[in-house]
């Protein structure tokens, strides 16, 4: 398992910040990482994490099932920016070592 700073392709690097983002990590580290990682919730390739949580400054960051069905950071949104393969992919990865 390859973090993303050493992902070697696309799909690595979404898999490696969708690690940082079920553990809630990415929310605590530099704003240029927390940046990236909406930025990739966004465009659909990642979605939020399975629990909510708090970044640097305290503000809420929900879970993916806080949020309604269908907008950015649900199953749903990934799914209908990618495939359902994609969105199940991403739905089951485990938190980052």
């Amino acid at each position: 398992m390859s973090d993303y700073y050493d992902a070697e392709t696309h799909e690595e690097y979404c898999e490696a910040m969708q690690r940082r983002i079920n553990d809630g990590t990415i929310w605590q580290m530099e704003g240029s990482a927390g940046r990236a990682a909406m930025q990739l919730i966004d465009s659909g390739l990642c979605m939020l994490g399975t629990d909510g949580h708090r970044d640097y400054w305290g503000n809420y960051i929900p879970s993916r099932d806080e949020v309604k069905s269908g907008t950015k950071g649900s199953y749903a949104y990934v799914a209908g920016h990618t495939d359902v393969d994609w969105a199940d992919r991403m739905a089951d990865l485990e938190v980052a070592a």
